[in-house]
Formats: C-alpha cells, structure tokens, sequence
C-alpha cells in the first residue's frame, strides 16, 4: 500500500473496531437487563420485561443503526467521509455516556436509540472511503473486516471482563471513553479521498457532487434498483436478517446448555466476594466474534481473486448448513460446540467484505456513498427485525424454529448470488 492508501486504512480500521465494539456489547448486556428489568414504563403503559419486548427495544436501536445509513449515505458524497466518521465516533461515546446513567428501561431505549442513529452515518462514510481512496482496495476491505471484528470479538470480552469487577452502568461509562479519543484521531487524519478513482467530479476539497434535490435521488435510486444491484440488496437484507437473528440472544440461549452454568469467583479466587459469577456464555459469544477476524480476512482477499457472486452463494450455502446444525452439535457437549462456534465465527463474516466488493462492482463511483447507504439500510436497517424476529420466535416456539427459520434466509441469499453469477 502507499502512503494515502495506509492512512485511510488506518482510520477506518479504527473506526470500523469502535462502531463494532458498541454494537456486540449491547447483547451482553441484554441478558442483564432481562433481570434487572421488570416492566418498561412509557406513556402511561406499562410492559412485561420479555425476550419479545427486549428484543423489539434493541431492534429500535440497531433499526436506526440501519436506517440512518441512507442519509448518511448521501452525505458523503457530498461532504466526503472524515468529518462523518468524526462524527459518528463522538456521537456514539455520548449515547454510552447516556446508557451508563440509565435507571430506567426507557433510558436505556433512548441510548440505544442515539447509538444507532450515531453509528448509522459510519458504514457508507467509511466504505465508500476505501472503496474511492484506496488503490489495493481488496487488501483495504480485508484490513477494515479484520478491524471491525476485532471490535465485534473484544468489545463484548472486554465488557464481560469489565462486569466481573464493576455494575453494567459503569462499564458504559468505562466504554464511552475511546470512542471521544478515535473522534479526536479522526479529525486530525489528512487523505486523498477519490485517490483511486479517475472521472469523478469533485467541488475542489476532493468530495464528490452527489445527489442535490429529491429529484436526483430518486433518479439515482431508480437507476440503482433497475439494475443487478437490486438483487445484491436482497443478498444484504437477508444477511442483516441472519446476522442480527443469530446474535442478539445467543449469549442468553448459551446460557441455557450444559457447561455454561455460572461460576462463582469466590471458587476461582479464593476471598473474592461479593457474589459475583464468571458466565461462560458471555466468552463463548466473544471468542465466536473474534475467530471472525479470519473470516472477514480471507472474505476480503477473496474479492481479489474471484467474482465475489461466487463466494457469497457458496458462504451462505454453508451457514445455512451451520444453522441447522447448532443445535444437534450443542447436544453433543461443550467440545464438539466449542469447535462448532469457531467454524460458525468464521463463515459468518466472511461473507461480509464479498458483497461490499459486489457493490463497489454494481454501482457508479460517483453513487458510491449512495449505494453502500442503502446497502446498511439494508444490513442493519431491515436487517434489524432479526433480532425482534428472534425475540417472538424464542417467546412464541423455541430455538429449533428459530436456527430454520435463519437456515431458509441463508437459503434465499445463496440463491440469489446464484442468480447474480448466471448473469455474469
């Protein structure tokens, strides 16, 4: 890479981890608050504290950490990607500010709700900055996934390891902290942002014209959509759907099996009180996030070496597999799981850095910003029902229809990668 192409990297790689870290802690601390909450008080009503109506609260939150993509998505093309990413950085650290204050459910909705519309403007800033910016734009994506799973694997370690010693409030507190230091980064980074790009028009501060009126949007819009890139959208609405449904209640659902029963500290560290516990489940979680690092990593690489419709159909081809077996190899015992969830880890993500290169492929540069901001409407807007999906399934049936019901989306985004390659 030169010097342009490391310095952007280097940012987002920053950037990717803090967005991540933020959004994986939120299920670890979901089984919290399943106890410490009883009801949820809001315009004069009161509502049973259940995986459902939990599931539905963080879905709000995660929802605007999708929805917020498309705005965001259309300012970048037209302001360039530092200052959002800036942004979004503070923005963040201020929502777990306000979470680390919370005594009520409805806080702690109104946190959740400031994150994601906080972290929504990162994914179309962020990658449209590499996908514009960066000559080795593979290797870019790669090092970016790497990042941003490093993030999703040791925020939510970090958080488990950080509530042995103190309350669920202080470690937000603790967790607002770095993300006003990588804004304060981000600021001061200097880059060429259309470095890789030739015939993009640009107002002189290297941003390009972007959309200026409803108008134009809806003609950029309609141009996107009448093209391949409408099938690419359903591959990552259904990756949204899989993603948010496996992850939001697995720490919760681990807890349930053999060989996750709390521990207390007082067995481990002789004299330790306080009736604190260790839960294996909230490491298991972790450890499968992290194992992702090499998903995202060989994702990303792949991008360089072959059509990434291929990779997606035979990725998701796999998980589909992976969904129906969690639950007999969970039967099997703790190894053969342990096994399992890194296998689960690594396909998960390594799905991810083959449909950003299929957007960047579909899609003018000039609509970059646009395109990857309906790509996270898409991820982590609609994507965001899979976790109240989840909540009703586990409340309503159990965890066999729900690992079916994320088999049959894999299904559907394998079959239309499929569709994509047969139009190559």
């Amino acid at each position: 890479m030169n010097g342009n192409d490391r310095s952007i990297v280097g940012l987002v790689m920053v950037a990717h981890g803090m967005v991540h870290t933020y959004e994986l802690s939120i299920p670890i601390f979901v089984s919290i608050w399943l106890t410490e909450f009883d009801v949820l008080r809001i315009a004069g009503m009161e509502l049973a504290v259940t995986q459902a109506t939990l599931g539905l609260l963080v879905t709000a939150g995660y929802a605007l950490f999708g929805l917020g993509a498309l705005p965001g998505g259309i300012v970048v093309d037209r302001v360039g990607s530092r200052q959002l990413i800036a942004a979004c950085l503070f923005g963040m650290g201020g929502a777990f500010l306000l979470l680390g204050t919370a005594s009520t459910l409805l806080v702690v909705a109104l946190a959740l709700l400031l994150w994601g519309a906080a972290a929504s403007v990162y994914h179309p800033a962020g990658l449209t900055l590499i996908s514009k910016g960066v000559d080795e734009r593979g290797s870019g994506f790669a090092y970016h996934g790497v990042a941003g799973n490093l993030g999703i694997g040791l925020g939510p370690l970090v958080t488990a390891i950080l509530l042995l010693a103190f309350d669920w409030t202080t470690v937000a507190l603790l967790l607002a902290l770095p993300a006003g230091v990588a804004g304060l980064y981000a600021l001061r980074a200097e880059f060429d942002e259309t470095a890789a790009v030739d015939g993009v028009v640009t107002d002189g501060g290297g941003t390009a014209d972007g959309v200026d009126s409803l108008g134009e949007f809806a003609t950029a819009s309609k141009q996107l959509f009448l093209g391949a890139f409408a099938v690419v959208f359903l591959i990552v609405m259904a990756n949204g759907l899989y993603y948010r449904g496996v992850l939001t209640f697995l720490p919760d659902l681990l807890s349930g099996l053999p060989g996750f029963e709390p521990v207390a500290l007082s067995t481990l560290v002789p004299g330790l009180g306080g009736g604190r516990t260790l839960n294996p489940e909230r490491y298991f979680y972790a450890g499968l996030l992290l194992v992702g690092v090499a998903g995202q990593y060989v994702g990303g690489k792949l991008t360089d070496r072959l059509s990434p419709e291929y990779g997606i159909a035979a990725v998701f081809a796999v998980l589909a597999v992976l969904a129906l077996a969690f639950l007999p190899v969970a039967g099997l015992g703790l190894a053969p799981l342990l096994v399992f969830g890194a296998l689960f880890g690594v396909t998960l993500f390594t799905a991810q850095p083959l449909y950003q290169a299929a957007v960047a492929d579909y899609t003018p540069a000039d609509q970059r910003g646009l395109s990857y901001g309906y790509t996270y409407l898409g991820t982590f807007g609609i994507g965001a029902l899979g976790g109240a999906l989840a909540g009703a399934i586990l409340t309503y049936a159990d965890a066999g229809a729900l690992f079916a019901t994320l088999a049959g989306i894999a299904v559907v985004a394998s079959a239309c990668a499929f569709l994509l390659s047969r139009r190559l």
